[in-house]
């Protein structure tokens, strides 16, 4: 496809691993809150969810049940034109057996792995091209989170020697995760790109007010966008958004601007489909 008629998938990253209402107050948590925002979101212009699961005390978790009690309320909100993806995130807190054991246990349609964490050099590299293999035949669609150029070059390894199966892959780049209060700077995509052969389609996450600027950035290069509370909650003009939908509407009339339209939840699953 050319530029213009490639859609732009814009993922709302509602809530996150680590803040809580004491944080945001608005910030969805509860499955029927998540419920709520997803429909919110849609009507905003995303067709993609990327969800977290939290506990009792609103911290963090990946547990199989929990997850399948949101990923129900939050089918039943949205209907089927929108892609659900979970985390598998570590946050200090899993291994990488307990991550694949939740994605083998919860069998979801899509799951975002940070690579740096599903397969670190000291990684039993048989039992990933096991977990990959398994992931390909139950048609789970993968993004692999690249929080640094190095997780690139892993990435490429990985792939080149079989352990990831396929040959091209959807990824995420993770802009400022390592800058000074993680404020993300459109710039700060420049060491990603041209970087890999083995990607599909990349979609970019940002860190603060730039949030945004990010996105469009995005947009404008032909690759798509996640934005959300999980690491922005500042509109353009610095005023507190009422709620992700308010993100994701800016991204929208941007992305019109730059001359793309915004997919939607069928489109999304084909773009994010791995080349297997």
């Amino acid at each position: 496809m050319s530029y213009g008629d490639t859609p732009f998938l814009i993922a709302s990253a509602p809530n996150g691993a680590r803040k809580t209402k004491a944080d945001l107050p608005n910030i969805p948590i509860t499955p029927a809150e998540l419920a709520k925002e997803a429909a919110n979101c849609k009507a905003a212009g995303a067709a993609m969810m990327h969800l977290h699961v939290r506990d009792d005390d609103q911290k963090h978790s990946i547990d199989v049940g929990r997850y399948r009690e949101m990923l129900t309320e939050v089918r039943a909100s949205v209907g089927d034109d929108m892609l659900l993806q979970v985390t598998s995130e570590a946050v200090g807190m899993y291994s990488a057996q307990d991550q694949m054991a939740m994605i083998r246990g919860l069998v979801p349609e899509a799951v975002s792995i940070a690579v740096r964490e599903i397969a670190p050099e000291d990684a039993d590299l048989n039992e990933l091209r096991d977990f990959f293999a398994f992931m390909r035949e139950a048609n789970i669609l993968p993004q692999f989170i690249l929080y640094a150029p190095e997780d690139v070059t892993r990435f490429n390894q990985l792939v080149h020697d079989g352990v990831i199966p396929g040959e091209k892959l959807p990824v995420l780049y993770v802009l400022g995760r390592y800058t000074t209060g993680q404020v993300s700077d459109p710039k700060d995509l420049l060491p990603y790109l041209e970087t890999s052969p083995f990607v599909s389609e990349w979609m970019l996450c940002a860190f603060g007010a730039y949030e945004n600027a990010c996105a469009l950035t995005a947009a404008g290069l032909g690759g798509h966008a996640r934005i959300g509370f999980e690491n922005n909650h500042l509109l353009v003009d610095r005023s507190r958004a009422v709620d992700n939908a308010a993100l994701i509407v800016q991204a929208r009339e941007g992305a019109h601007l730059m001359g793309r339209t915004v997919a939607t939840g069928d489109q999304a699953r084909k773009i994010m489909q791995p080349q297997w």
